[in-house]
């Protein structure tokens, strides 16, 4: 077996001085294997899921964070759900999901259908018991891949030239996110010698290499400097007071409807958690106050 990689389960910060440009990259093994041994995922949509583990970390080190980043995609294809996200205390969590009768996926993102959406989403909370500022972008699947998906999101909704690549095998995902700084800083040339020598770029490399071997062999000339890193694990947001306040969603017909031999029984499908509700609970759910949220643990 091999050993775990001490920069492994870690997003690092860095920075092209001279070429104005700034970098982060994300690198997973063990949170990796957490999500990934969840369910028995057929090998390419292991592979999706692994890329949108390891873009939903990489945007948490490109935007400001205080509560959760999530990358969804819907559609009516043989890909149905694609969703991995992000918190501001470095915790994953992810599923996919296919259409029934569905074993693999041939075409990346065209399996998700005609009408298919993936969006972006951060919720960050609000002081007191407010429910949590919301912002959405919707990007364009005008790609098979990920990577290319998102890159011209950021080109458009940022208006900002970026590049991405995402890989993901059985023992590790991995992601590295370039973006012209705003402004004019860094050489006139800088972006384009950033962006060639992110076109050497392997998958084998970006999966396998230490973060600092990698910067220093696609970067060594641009003498790039390594801003912070964070630590990144597996966690579930989810919680009995979060299931409550799904089953009150609901209303109180259907929650008494989805009862069985006088209880609710649900699970999560991130971390495979059973919460279990009577009827004397059911009943409290409506006839209690709204039930409160806390909102994830900032990390700064």
């Amino acid at each position: 077996m091999t050993a775990p990689r001490p920069d492994s389960d870690r997003l690092t910060r860095f920075l092209l001085p001279d070429a104005g440009v700034r970098g982060v990259r994300v690198h997973l093994r063990d949170t990796w294997s957490s999500i990934r041994t969840r369910d028995d995922y057929p090998a390419a949509a292991a592979e999706l899921l692994g890329e949108a583990s390891a873009a939903a970390a990489l945007f948490t080190g490109h935007a400001k964070i205080d509560g959760r980043l999530s990358v969804q995609l819907r559609g009516e294809g043989a890909l149905r759900t694609l969703f991995a996200e992000c918190t501001a205390a470095g915790t994953l969590r992810g599923i996919v999901r296919l259409a029934e009768g569905a074993t693999t996926l041939s075409h990346g993102l065209r399996e998700a259908g005609d009408g298919a959406t993936l969006a972006i989403t951060i919720e960050n909370p609000r002081a007191g018991d407010r429910e949590p500022q919301r912002y959405q972008g919707l990007v364009a699947l005008a790609s098979d891949s990920l990577a290319v998906a998102f890159e011209e999101y950021f080109r458009q909704s940022e208006q900002l030239p970026t590049r991405m690549a995402l890989a993901a095998d059985d023992t590790a995902a991995a992601g590295l996110m370039l973006q012209k700084l705003p402004g004019d800083e860094g050489d006139a040339d800088g972006w384009n010698r950033a962006s060639a020598l992110f076109d050497t770029l392997t998958a084998p490399e970006l999966l396998t290499c230490p973060t600092s071997t990698l910067l220093q062999r696609l970067f060594h000339q641009e003498s790039p400097q390594l801003l912070d890193q964070r630590p990144l694990r597996f966690g579930c947001s989810c919680s009995r007071d979060r299931v409550a306040a799904v089953l009150q969603s609901l209303g109180q017909d259907e929650a008494r409807a989805a009862q069985v031999d006088g209880r609710v029984h649900v699970r999560c499908e991130f971390c495979g958690q059973n919460y279990t509700f009577d009827h004397a609970a059911i009943d409290a759910l409506f006839t209690a106050g709204p039930v409160p949220m806390s909102a994830p643990t900032r990390l700064q």
